[in-house]
């Protein structure tokens, strides 16, 4: 059995592209973890608590079988054009030294011998700063510590287009740069992994419930969360009972404890 660790830039990152994954590597007996970078707030954080969003993240992170989850110490660095002023108990995860950054993962990485890192593509999916900047520290992570199985979650661009398509005409408001997402994700050509996850949607669909600030607020993101969440199953799992990967490593291993599930595959 292999142990898997996905490592998100926010709480509720891990839902939308390793979600239904990481639910299946469990039911197969497999090990798996979530190492989260940022802790989801913009400000300081609440003394003598655990953040709130982190707590969503476990209450994910338990309906999907995970076993573990872990967190960098970063804040939020937000997505918008001016990066903010560090919260006084702790660095943006932007401001933070990549090497620095990648020496924390890299720990908790020896400490579970993993075998197989999740982390966002190199576009940071539709370019928020802190997944780009989760890519970098992943991978750099995965080399101090050795890890042989390197994965970025991502997904198709065509893909990506359709369901822009279909949540524009289902009326939740979307306002994407269309010269961002013709550069977003990963060209098709580009992908070596689709991981068939329609028997965990049902799962993915209540990890996703389970960021209940995210889904109850008020910004873009909430209202495509809402969305989300209010669908039939059956029909979320037809829109999202499927997650694609990248192989980083170069060559896989072909010997690997988790070689059935991610085996190269059409995409």
């Amino acid at each position: 059995m292999a142990t898997v660790v996905a490592f998100p830039a926010h709480p509720d990152d891990e839902v939308l592209h390793t979600a239904g994954t990481l639910a299946r590597a469990a039911a197969d007996g497999h090990r798996t973890v979530i190492v989260a970078a940022t802790d989801g707030l913009m400000g300081a954080a609440p003394e003598g608590s655990e953040p709130p969003r982190l707590g969503e993240l476990r209450a994910s992170a338990s309906v999907l079988g995970v076993v573990r989850v872990a967190h960098l110490g970063y804040a939020d660095s937000g997505h918008g054009k001016d990066l903010y002023p560090d919260p006084p108990d702790r660095a943006r995860f932007m401001r933070a030294q990549t090497e620095e950054a990648a020496e924390r993962l890299a720990k908790i990485l020896r400490e579970e011998n993993a075998d197989v890192l999740l982390i966002h593509d190199a576009k940071g999916g539709y370019g928020h700063r802190d997944h780009i900047k989760a890519h970098q520290v992943g991978k750099r992570a995965a080399e101090l510590a050795g890890v042989p199985r390197l994965l970025e979650a991502t997904m198709p661009r065509d893909v990506v287009g359709r369901l822009v398509g279909l949540a524009r005409l289902l009326r939740v408001p979307l306002r994407y740069d269309p010269e961002t997402l013709r550069t977003a994700y990963s060209p098709r050509e580009a992908i070596t992994h689709s991981v068939d996850v329609r028997r965990f949607a049902a799962q993915k669909q209540a990890a996703l419930a389970a960021h209940r600030s995210q889904v109850t607020g008020t910004g873009r993101g909430a209202r495509i969360f809402r969305a989300l969440v209010r669908l039939p199953s059956p029909v979320f799992g037809l829109l999202l009972g499927r997650e694609w990967f990248v192989e980083a490593t170069g060559t896989p291993p072909t010997a690997h404890p988790a070689a059935d599930l991610f085996k190269p595959t059409a995409p």
